[in-house]
């Protein structure tokens, strides 16, 4: 067993490497390529570098048959060999290797000359190429042979030979998740390279030369041999815990194939492992080209392979959600070695005695005169059944994330399908795979059921904001019953859509609830982080309605662009323009809020607007100008629907808001009583037959542009504040009680401290304030609290305003402390942090002095 330290140019001296089908394909990306460079160029030229571990497996003969046209070079004394461990850095240092000959050849002096007439390193370029990369075989030169690659049925092989070697007539070459790694890496190094030659000026052939030299001289391997079968897939597993990790697909790939070697040739000879192990390869195939099928978005192999798991066996919150513990002790040497007694009866005829015996010896006696054999526990059927349906299933799971490319589905399911991708369909993937896979499943059930799940995922989530996980165990046992055929679909769509409707007087109670703190913290619906899907399925019924297509596409509708808004407030939240101020002069400043936020003010734009246009007059708005706001009259229908309006005023934004209420409840088949509907609408002062004043004298405003309120400082500014709220609580100790909750873009940061019928929350209205606020979810805690007031304030050390919730409202807010701050300037920010701290820590005392039980780490 050799184990000593060895050049690239030692590690090739005669040997022919394979990265055999266990290992994954190539999976460094562009910190791993930019930290190799960086190590490499920045490496003394005198210097040596210890690269890592290299595990190689020498092969023998046997195992080399399927090489085909490789073999005469071994046939000539080059020893075959698989990478066990190092094949990411061997991988890494051919192609640059390559791309490094590539460049030289490329060289103006070097274009007319031959391979064996360019120098590099006082090499040729023939011998590095003959030492590195290829040799053809003589005497006609017609087969090549390369001295590094993957075996025949890896999909990386051919993409390596050429894509990454450049070998002409190719034919069409799959692409996969790593064969994109591959080709980036080629890119990466071609274009370093160039930057290389180009940033040394008159050295840069020697730039590149030392570079050459460095690679194969300097960067050292810690060589090490493996030569029992066991020990490699062992080492495999152990070795590449380090660097970039295996995946778990990538895990169970190795240990499958590994449990193929260890069956009892009597039982399972040769052929049968190699067949079953082609399985093995051919079902890893299909899974990463489906997984990488969509070269921008990539599916994850962990979210496939737990719900696989899911849908393949029995579900239970017994075994927790560590599934790939699961797998990997289901799939252990130790369901193979450790045995399964089976009792065999005997040939021979039942032996007659004299002997008079009791019932009990009888039994006995024949028990043991049964044979006794041992068969392992885990058969290779199990192997194979598992492996055809992680191949079956891989198209079906792509089918739900890419519902429009998918040949399973009609139009109609395609629609429902791609919905449950907006809507967000969480745990209920596992049930939709399924259901998909279930070929002879009715096109109107399946339709059905995924109407069914949309509905759930609205009214329970949406709506309710019910705990994520919440029946996320009922729909993944069912998500297995329906692939084994254990439920009839059309039974559990109906289960569904009445669990749903039995869910719908707790969801609306919630819903009311945050609606009225969306607008004691200023920004109403805006707030509710499914407007944009609500507002896109409105937009939906309008496109039905009118029968003309112009309907604005799902990532118009959640793009978000630097200082653009795509919902627009139709009445500016800080109206400056005359025409605003003077339609709404009876209105406070309070309530024009409250208006600005109101679901019917709101309006998705079919095409986002730069936020300083927010505060343009309704007939600006309804009519496009050369300033670049596309009116709303050339809009999507829901801005066509407000342009048919002469103006608008609050009568207007009331009427809209209820209008889409009941767009809601029709939609989603649920009913808000007349109570929740009025709280719902949130502006009822709107009808209170105030006095309109006289109107406003027009005057210029003169209000600079750049003091105008953008709409954008919103969301993403919101996300960076939240954030850098959380790092600095947990920078000084405070993540398990006032930094919680996971960052948002929300205006708001709720904090939860154990009390009753109240939390905690701190407010960035407009990026202008730092607010802190007490929210009671009912009269009664609002009550109890104000009977606590005198005591409070006075170990607060501050009055509270008490009054600034609707007296009629449920849910009612005591405002502890408020006051002007920069809140998205990052040197003001540790200042506006340690403002929320004291203010945190001084009315937790208040509370709990005076009598209120808190648990802030709960």
């Amino acid at each position: 067993m050799a184990n000593e330290l060895q050049s690239l140019s030692q590690l090739f001296q005669n040997r022919l490497f394979r990265i055999p089908d266990y290992q994954r394909g190539y999976a460094w990306q562009q910190q791993q390529l930019v930290d190799f460079w960086d190590d490499l160029v920045n490496l003394h030229p005198d210097r040596y570098h210890y690269t890592g571990l290299l595990s190689l497996k020498p092969l023998k003969n046997e195992e080399t048959l399927s090489w085909g046209e490789d073999l005469w070079l071994i046939e000539n004394g080059y020893k075959p060999c698989h990478i066990v461990d190092g094949q990411q850095r061997i991988t890494t240092f051919v192609i640059l290797l390559h791309e490094i000959v590539g460049f030289v050849r490329g060289l103006d002096e070097n274009k007319d000359k031959f391979d064996k007439e360019i120098t590099l390193g006082y090499e040729t370029v023939e011998e590095i190429v003959s030492k590195y990369i290829c040799r053809k075989k003589p005497p006609h030169r017609i087969i090549t042979t390369y001295l590094f690659g993957y075996e025949v049925d890896n999909p990386s092989a051919e993409y390596m030979k050429y894509k990454v070697f450049d070998e002409q007539y190719a034919g069409a070459v799959n692409e996969t998740y790593y064969t994109k790694n591959l080709k980036f890496a080629k890119n990466f190094f071609a274009e370093n390279i160039n930057k290389l030659y180009e940033k040394s000026g008159e050295g840069g052939l020697e730039a590149v030369n030392t570079l050459y030299k460095k690679l194969t001289q300097r960067l050292m391997f810690n060589l090490h041999e493996i030569d029992d079968d066991y020990d490699v897939f062992v080492a495999f597993e152990t070795m590449n815990n380090r660097g970039k990790r295996l995946t778990n697909l990538e895990l169970l790939k190795n240990r499958l194939i590994y449990l193929t070697t260890l069956y009892d040739d009597d039982v399972f000879d040769e052929k049968d492992k190699s067949a079953l192990r082609k399985k093995i390869n051919d079902a890893w195939k299909e899974v990463y080209y489906q997984l990488g099928r969509n070269k921008s978005v990539p599916l994850s192999d962990d979210d496939f392979l737990r719900a696989h798991w899911i849908i393949y066996f029995r579900y239970s919150r017994k075994r927790g959600d560590d599934y790939i513990k699961f797998l990997l002790n289901k799939f252990s040497s130790k369901g193979i070695f450790e045995k399964a007694p089976v009792l065999v009866e005997s040939e021979v005829g039942p032996v007659i005695s004299d002997d008079v015996t009791d019932s009990d010896d009888i039994e006995a006696a024949e028990a043991e005169e049964q044979e006794i054999i041992e068969v392992s526990k885990l058969q290779p059927k199990e192997i194979e059944d598992y492996v055809n349906s992680l191949k079956d299933m891989a198209k079906y799971w792509y089918d739900t994330y890419f519902p429009f490319e998918s040949v399973n589905l009609n139009p109609e399911e395609q629609k429902r399908a791609e919905r449950l991708n907006r809507i967000g369909i969480g745990h209920f993937r596992p049930l939709v795979t399924a259901v998909i896979s279930r070929r002879d499943i009715s096109v109107s059930s399946r339709v059905k059921i995924f109407e069914a799940i949309e509905r759930f995922i609205f009214i329970v989530f949406r709506l309710g904001n019910f705990n994520a996980s919440y029946g996320s165990s009922d729909y993944y046992r069912a998500a297995r019953q329906v692939y084994v055929k254990e439920t009839d679909v059309d039974e559990l769509c109906k289960e569904i859509y009445n669990r749903t409707t039995n869910d719908i007087d707790f969801a609306t109670q919630n819903f009311v609830a945050r609606i009225e703190k969306y607008y004691s913290t200023g920004n109403g619906y805006y707030d509710w982080n499914s407007l944009r899907y609500f507002f896109y399925e409105y937009e939906a019924k309008l496109v039905e309605k009118n029968n003309i297509d112009r309907f604005c596409t799902w990532s118009m509708f959640t793009k978000s662009e630097k200082d653009k808004v795509s919902i627009e407030h139709i009445l500016p939240q800080t109206p400056t323009k005359y025409y605003w101020r003077n339609m709404f002069r009876q209105f406070k400043n309070s309530e024009i809020n409250m208006l600005s936020g109101s679901l019917g003010n709101l309006l998705p734009l079919s095409q986002s607007v730069n936020s300083a246009l927010q505060n343009d007059s309704f007939e600006d708005k309804k009519h496009s100008k050369t300033t670049g706001r596309r009116g709303y009259e050339n809009g999507s229908h829901s801005e066509i629907e407000v342009s048919k309006m002469q103006d608008w005023t609050a009568f207007e934004i009331y009427s809209r808001t209820e209008k889409l209420l009941v767009f809601m409840q029709e939609r989603w088949n649920l009913q808000f009583n007349e109570e929740q509907l009025e709280k719902l609408i949130g502006i009822s002062f709107v009808k209170d037959g105030r006095e309109i004043p006289e109107e406003l004298e027009e005057v210029s405003s003169n209000v600079p542009e750049s003091e105008e309120r953008t709409e954008d400082s919103g969301d993403d500014q919101k996300l960076q504040f939240w954030t850098a709220f959380a790092k600095y609580a947990e920078k000084h100790g405070r993540s398990t009680d006032i930094a919680k909750q996971k960052p948002s873009n929300r205006t708001c940061y709720d904090v939860h401290i154990g009390a009753h019928g109240y939390h905690l929350f701190f407010s960035i209205p407009y990026g202008k304030r730092i607010k802190m606020v007490i929210y009671t979810y009912n009269p009664e805690t609002f009550d109890r609290l104000k009977e606590l007031k005198k005591q409070i304030e006075t170990e607060f050390g501050e009055s509270l305003n008490w009054e600034c919730s609707k007296p009629t409202g449920t849910t009612r807010s005591i405002v502890i402390a408020e006051e002007k701050a920069d809140d998205f300037n990052p040197t003001e920010q540790p200042k506006i942090f340690d403002w929320i701290i004291d203010h945190f820590d001084r009315i937790t005392t208040a509370l709990s002095m005076a009598g209120e039980r808190l648990n802030m780490r709960g």
